[in-house]
């Protein structure tokens, strides 16, 4: 029997590097509004006391930055002078330029030449689904989102008192024969007031109690080894403990380590950015995929060029777990989904302002709310059945 130990990590809305995400993508959400053909290349840095956005945009409107990121940070809850980081009065510097019209050239459409919306930047990205939760999510990085979000709703409802916004979970699961059985360790630091500077063992069991045990259950045994602020305090915490960067939590948005990544981050990047546009669609792909019972395990790799509309490659990689031939599905997804930038856009609704929900617990496989309500367009299976029909077909005709 072949056992195995994988492990993924999420941290919290007030991670410092979530900070960044999220204030880049309110932002971002902010110029749609007044712009939906924005194009926005945000970069937000949080240290003590500063918030520092830089990039490049076009839009046509005003955004008033300062008060978004104020207002951002403050949200997360980051509210007060003694957190060490207060959006009321931190300091926010802004140098945002126009986008460079090299590139606008190549992402422009131009209907007088026929040229279509370009990809806004070259690389390659990666979908990935498989059949280990509800959600096709691999497990360790759905229950390490999980505990993430649990620590935050535990501090907003005072669950337990002077826990405060940044935290990290980390979850490893012990596989048999490629099927998860059990949570073999568990860690979540949590950041705190000084009242539990002395009372860390009470705090370890509050923590077990509220976050650790509504979340796990079933997954967890008497050999689950659970870690909870494994230094001994966790005090100093948030932007004046650690500064935060946009786009430096790139595996926890995605798959936790599982399925390979193609290196570009998301948060703060408009829809012509096909790092980002290109990862949900190849998400989308891979989900509808498993959802099709095409594949237990589903990997898409996209490519493109700067400029160029049309993917440079497309492959589907199932693990050895395709019911059909690779290539015949990546037929199937040359012929039912619209891989261009425009493509992607309109059929993913990516121009309406949606991101700033995305910047926490992952982009994948999870609701836009925490309470579970709507669906992102990429984790909707509306194109399972097609495919399957599709597939059906084609194995009728090659009979």
């Amino acid at each position: 029997m072949l056992r195995r130990l994988f492990t993924s990590e999420s941290v919290s809305i007030g991670h410092p590097d979530k900070v960044a995400d999220q204030i880049s993508d309110a932002i971002l959400d902010a110029m749609l509004r007044v712009d939906p053909n924005s194009r926005v290349a945000c970069e937000t840095l949080v240290t003590t006391g500063m918030v520092v956005v830089a990039g490049e945009v076009n839009c046509k409107g005003y955004v008033d930055i300062a008060r978004i990121v104020r207002e951002t940070v403050v949200a997360i809850g980051y509210d007060a002078g003694d957190l060490g980081f207060d959006g009321h009065s931190c300091s926010v510097l802004v140098s945002l330029d126009q986008q460079s019209p090299d590139i606008a050239r190549g992402v422009n459409a131009d209907k007088a030449s026929g040229k279509d919306l370009g990809a806004g930047d070259q690389g390659m990205m990666f979908g990935f689904a498989c059949r280990e939760t509800p959600s096709l999510m691999p497990l360790p990085i759905d229950l390490a989102h999980r505990l993430a979000a649990r620590q935050t709703e535990v501090r907003r409802n005072g669950l337990i008192p002077h826990i405060r916004p940044d935290a990290k979970s980390q979850v490893t699961v012990e596989y048999e024969n490629q099927r998860p059985v059990r949570v073999h360790t568990v860690v979540l630091s949590t950041q705190h007031g000084p009242e539990w500077n002395e009372r860390q063992d009470q705090l370890r069991s509050a923590v077990i109690e509220h976050i650790v045990n509504p979340v796990l259950g079933e997954w967890l045994n008497d050999g689950t080894t659970i870690h909870v602020n494994p230094t001994g305090k966790f005090e100093l915490g948030g932007p004046q403990a650690d500064c935060g960067l946009t786009g430096r939590k790139i595996i926890v948005d995605t798959y936790g380590g599982r399925g390979r990544h193609g290196g570009g981050s998301f948060s703060g990047k408009d829809p012509t950015k096909v790092d980002r546009s290109g990862a949900y669609m190849a998400r989308y792909i891979a989900k509808n995929l498993v959802a099709a019972d095409l594949a237990d395990v589903c990997e898409v790799q996209l490519s493109y060029a700067i400029g160029v509309a049309v993917p440079t490659s497309i492959l589907v990689d199932c693990q050895g777990t395709a019911r059909i031939d690779e290539q015949k599905l990546a037929a199937l997804v040359t012929e039912h989904f619209n891989l261009t930038p425009r493509g992607i856009i309109d059929t993913l609704k990516l121009r309406q302002p949606i991101y700033q929900v995305t910047a926490c617990h992952g982009h994948f496989g999870r609701s836009p709310d925490e309470g579970g309500e709507g669906t992102f367009s990429w984790e909707k299976t509306d194109m399972a059945d097609t495919l399957r029909a599709a597939a059906g077909q084609l194995q009728g005709a090659t009979a």
